[in-house]
C-alpha cells in the first residue's frame, strides 16, 4: 500500500488516496489533502499537520493488512468510548417496527450517567446491575427483550476483540411478571362503556378508545393513527408481516368504520393523507379520561388504554376464533403473546365450565343419599 498524489483540476490543491494495487477499486480516498503551493502561515501549517497525519494512518493501514488472518486486530480498531461501540451497533442493526435496541441503549445510557465509558468498566458487576435495573423499573416481558439486546452487543463485541469473556456470560435476560392480573371488559361491561354519549370535552378521546376496542389497535397506533392508512373498510396498518414484509391490513367492524365516517363528517374539510384521525392528549391525561369515564360507566374495573387491545383478544377467543388468527388480527408474527399475555385471566363462568364434565343417567347407589 502506497499513498498516491493527484493534482486538482486548477492545481491549487493535491488530493491524497491510497492504493492497494493496479485493479479497480484499489484507490481509495484518504479524505486529506495539501495546498500546492502553501500563500500564508495557515496553508503551510495544514500542509505540515496532514503530512504528520498522513503517517499515523499509513502505519495503521499497514498493520491492518498485515494483521489480516492473524486474529489480532489493532488498538485503533478499537473505540475508545464505548458508548460509541454501542451506538454503531445499534445504528447498523436497527430493524423496522423493533425497538428494543435503541430503546435499550438509551436506557443504559440514562442509567450510566456519563457521557464516556471504558472498555474496561464493562464488567460482569455492572452488567448485573444494569439487569437489576431494568426488572425494577420495566414490567412483563420488556426488561428481558431489552437485556437480551444488550447480551448481544456485548456478544458482538467479545468477537471483535474487546473483552476475552463476554461480561454477560451467565447473566440470563429474565421476564418481570406483573404482580396484578390486568383488567379487561366482559361483554356487558363492553356494552355498557359505549352505550352513553361522551361529554363533547372528551369525546374523541373516548372515542378513540372505542375504535381501539374494535380494532385491537395499540394506543400508540391510535394516537398516531392517520388518514392515509385508512382504504374504504381496510385498515393498513404500521406492522410489517415477518416473511412477506408486506403491511398487516386488517378490515374494520363496523362500528369502527361508523366512527371514521363520524370523524370525517365533523372535520368537514378535504381529508389529507398524513392527517391524524384523532387530536388526542397526552398519555397520562388519556388514562385519567378513560378511567373516569368506566367509573361514571358504573364499572369498578381499572380501565385504561392497554384495556382494549387486552379485550379485544379475549372476546374474539371467547367467541373461539383460533389463536392463529388473532395472532394475526393483533399483528403478532406467532400465537406465543396470544397465548401467554393476551388470554383470559379469570374464567368466565367456573359453573358453566365445571358442568361441562361427565355425569351419568343416573347416579350410583353409592352416590344417592339423603340429608
Amino acid at each position: 500500500m502506497k499513498i498516491v498524489r493527484q493534482k486538482s483540476p486548477n492545481g491549487k490543491k493535491i488530493y491524497l488516496y491510497y492504493e492497494y494495487g493496479r485493479a479497480k477499486g484499489d484507490r481509495v480516498k484518504t479524505g486529506m489533502f495539501l495546498y500546492a503551493k502553501p500563500a500564508n502561515a495557515i496553508e503551510k501549517q495544514h500542509n505540515k499537520q496532514t503530512a504528520d497525519l498522513l503517517l499515523v494512518k499509513q502505519g495503521q493501514q499497514v498493520l491492518e493488512q498485515q494483521a489480516i488472518g492473524t486474529g489480532y486486530i489493532p488498538e485503533h480498531r478499537f473505540k475508545t468510548n464505548f458508548l460509541d461501540y454501542y451506538s454503531d451497533f445499534v445504528e447498523n442493526n436497527k430493524r423496522d417496527n423493533n425497538r428494543h435496541l435503541s430503546c435499550c441503549f438509551s436506557k443504559f445510557k440514562t442509567w450510566i450517567k456519563r457521557p464516556r465509558v471504558a472498555t474496561i468498566e464493562i464488567t460482569y458487576d455492572l452488567c448485573f446491575r444494569f439487569r437489576r435495573h431494568l426488572l425494577d423499573t420495566l414490567k412483563g416481558e420488556t426488561p428481558q427483550n431489552y437485556f437480551a439486546t444488550f447480551k448481544r452487543m456485548l456478544e458482538s463485541a467479545t468477537r471483535e476483540g474487546y473483552f476475552k469473556i463476554c461480561p454477560t456470560d451467565n447473566i440470563p435476560a429474565t421476564k418481570n411478571p406483573s404482580e396484578t392480573i390486568p383488567d379487561f371488559l366482559e361483554v356487558d361491561e363492553f356494552l355498557q362503556f359505549i352505550a352513553a354519549p361522551p361529554p363533547p370535552q372528551i369525546q374523541e378521546t373516548i372515542e378513540a378508545f372505542i375504535f381501539a376496542l374494535y380494532t385491537g389497535v395499540r394506543w400508540c397506533d391510535v394516537e398516531n393513527l392517520q388518514w392515509g392508512e385508512i382504504n374504504g373498510f381496510k385498515y393498513t396498518t404500521r406492522i410489517l408481516q415477518a416473511k412477506t414484509k408486506q403491511p398487516v391490513i386488517l378490515h374494520l367492524h363496523h362500528v369502527a368504520m361508523a366512527l371514521l365516517r363520524k370523524r370525517r363528517q365533523y372535520l368537514g374539510e378535504t381529508i389529507i393523507p398524513t392527517k391524524r384521525v384523532f387530536n388526542l392528549p397526552s398519555h397520562k391525561a388519556a388514562i385519567d379520561v378513560i378511567k373516569d369515564w368506566a367509573k361514571k360507566r358504573g364499572i369498578t374495573k381499572n380501565v385504561t388504554p392497554k384495556t382494549a387491545r387486552l379485550t379485544y383478544s379475549i372476546l374474539l377467543q371467547d367467541k373461539s376464533v383460533d389463536t392463529a388468527t388473532v395472532a394475526y388480527l393483533l399483528g403478532h408474527t406467532t400465537t406465543k403473546q396470544v397465548s401467554e399475555i393476551y388470554k383470559r385471566h379469570r374464567p368466565k363462568n367456573q359453573m358453566e365450565s365445571v358442568n361441562n364434565l361427565p355425569i351419568p343417567d343416573v347416579l350410583p347407589d353409592y352416590l344417592r343419599f339423603t340429608e
